[in-house]
């Protein structure tokens, strides 16, 4: 029988009444993630990672490894006892430790030395330098490589054990299990990147590498663009909608198929097709506000950068829903299990679009960024990502310290995961399913017609 994963099999319970567990956690997170980004990232701080790739490259890689950490290898080496009883503050610091220090192997041995110094020049910035580009390119073009395979690792490495549920793997004891969903996510996300980034990185060089990649690359014509932002938007999205299936949604409505190897296939792809109808959409929106894109313009009207954009957006949807689950227990509850997701769904996006509006007139004030919509060193997903490794860290390192707690024995103590249900297929099921799909695309039409309307509104620098 397999065995849950140790966030699965907890319980936490508030240590305090009220809504005083929340506020706590929210200072307590927002305290740490600006006093680390000043030290790490902020260019005004000490460290100046945001270049912007080498911050960005830090904060997906932190993300990947956490994931490994907590979803692929359930805690590997550590024992259910010493996850129980240790002090959540020092689980917190000696998870965190193993996570950097397992970054600096994947950056340093991997990509670096392995792969940089003996396969791909584009993996290491000595390489690199040697070959005649100047040091700030060099580590640039080095740093957005290694980040876009761990933006496949991000999508890859938590669908196999959500969607797929780790089949077939899934029976098997750790190690075992997660060095085998290890290795088969991490060759599966060599190839997406051989296959979407590869040749990308082939036309930074002048000439064009084109005995080594394909250029231009094959979804110019498709995307308006040589840029590999096109590839950027989809798995971004990919990533987003995973994570909206574990969390607000339940796993609806994937979880109602009780044969498991297609709920299984249906899980996987069916995240896929969203995420992909997903980018689309938000690509199409942006014609709608600012009209059709210009190739070879900048900015805003480039087609290369409302693709990244379209991730951007995404990311800004990702951060609330989290918010939402690890914080208000999904915040929702009352109703069925279908109105439930949708109402957290409509929450969710409100908030996203309240944090868009108020990061873009503020984040230069705060966190260094420059100012401006669409700049080139504007990029919200590095921050954005940032908060979210460190509201991991809250949640799945440390049990939600210091407003939640574990509940000891015999303490009830809701299981967010027990929420994990099965609908039944009813008639007033297929009913509602009828209803839900005429609603929404009344609700596409109403927003394709709106959009433009709303323009100068969603305008936020003119």
């Amino acid at each position: 029988m397999e065995t849950p994963l140790y966030l699965e099999e907890r319980s936490l319970v508030k240590r305090y009444g009220g809504l005083w567990p929340i506020v706590i956690n929210t200072i307590f997170v927002l305290a740490l993630f600006y006093v680390s980004w000043w030290i790490f990232q902020d260019p005004r701080g000490i460290m100046r990672m945001y270049t912007p790739y080498v911050g960005y490259m830090w904060c997906r890689w932190l993300l990947v490894i956490m994931i490994w950490i907590a979803y692929i290898f359930d805690f590997w080496p550590f024992s259910r006892t010493w996850l129980n009883n240790t002090h959540p503050v020092i689980k917190g610091v000696t998870l965190t430790l193993l996570t950097v220090a397992l970054f600096t192997i994947v950056l340093k041995v991997f990509f670096e030395t392995i792969l940089g110094e003996y396969a791909i020049a584009y993996f290491s910035p000595a390489r690199l330098q040697q070959e005649g580009i100047v040091e700030f390119y060099a580590l640039e073009y080095s740093a957005q490589a290694i980040l876009m395979f761990a933006a496949i690792a991000s999508w890859l490495s938590p669908a196999w054990v959500i969607a797929a549920e780790g089949a077939p793997w899934g029976n098997l004891k750790q190690p075992v299990k997660g060095f085998s969903i290890f290795i088969f996510t991490f060759f599966i996300s060599v190839i997406v990147y051989l296959v979407a980034f590869h040749p990308h990185m082939g036309i930074l060089f002048d000439p064009w590498q084109k005995f080594a990649s394909i250029t231009p690359p094959w979804w110019e014509d498709f995307a308006g663009t040589v840029h590999g932002n096109f590839n950027i938007a989809w798995i971004m999205c990919c990533t987003v909608i995973v994570w909206m299936h574990e969390t607000i949604w339940e796993r609806y409505p994937f979880s109602m198929i009780e044969t498991p190897w297609i709920r299984r296939t249906a899980s996987f792809f069916g995240i896929i097709a969203i995420a992909v109808a997903l980018s689309f959409f938000l690509y199409f929106a942006q014609e709608l506000i600012w009209g059709e894109a210009i190739r070879g313009t900048k900015r805003d009207a480039s087609p290369d950068w409302r693709w990244l954009h379209v991730g951007e957006m995404a990311i800004f949807w990702l951060l609330p829903a989290l918010y939402m689950h690890f914080y208000l227990k999904n915040g929702i509850n009352r109703y069925s299990q279908l109105v439930n997701i949708l109402l957290r769904t409509i929450v969710s996006v409100l908030g996203a679009v309240v944090l868009y509006y108020v990061y873009y007139k503020t984040s230069h004030l705060f966190l260094g960024t420059q100012k401006g919509f669409s700049h080139p060193q504007q990029f919200p997903m590095i921050p954005l990502i940032w908060l979210i490794n460190i509201m991991l860290i809250n949640y799945w390192f440390m049990d939600g310290w210091p407003g939640w707690r574990l509940a000891e024995a015999g303490e009830v103590a809701k299981v967010e995961h027990a929420s994990y249900q099965k609908t039944a297929l009813s008639p007033s099921f297929y009913r509602g399913l009828v209803g839900g799909t005429v609603g929404g695309v009344a609700v596409y039409f109403a927003m394709i017609y709106l959009l433009p309307f709303m323009g100068n509104a969603l305008i936020i620098f003119k």
